[in-house]
């Protein structure tokens, strides 16, 4: 289960290279600023953090990864308002 849940998170991030124009109504939210940048940005972090929980060795280091970032983002979204 972990595994496809790092695999998803992993191919969202790639999706952000591929379509990155879906993901900017989001990425606006949390940085208005060159909106196209930060999309990149955030799929490879997501990227990499999918990676990091679909491979036991570094799970939770994923794991932890996700808390942080989805934590940074949530704040960021929240003091953007």
């Amino acid at each position: 289960m972990s595994k496809l849940l790092g695999l998803g998170i992993a191919a969202t991030g790639l999706a952000h290279f591929a379509a990155p124009a879906v993901f900017e109504p989001v990425t606006k939210m949390a940085f208005a600023d060159d909106v196209r940048n930060w999309t990149y940005r955030n799929g490879a972090t997501e990227l990499v953090i999918g990676l990091a929980i679909a491979a036991r060795p570094t799970r939770k280091a994923g794991v932890a990864g996700l808390a942080v970032y989805a934590g940074w983002l949530g704040k960021r979204v929240l003091t953007r308002r």
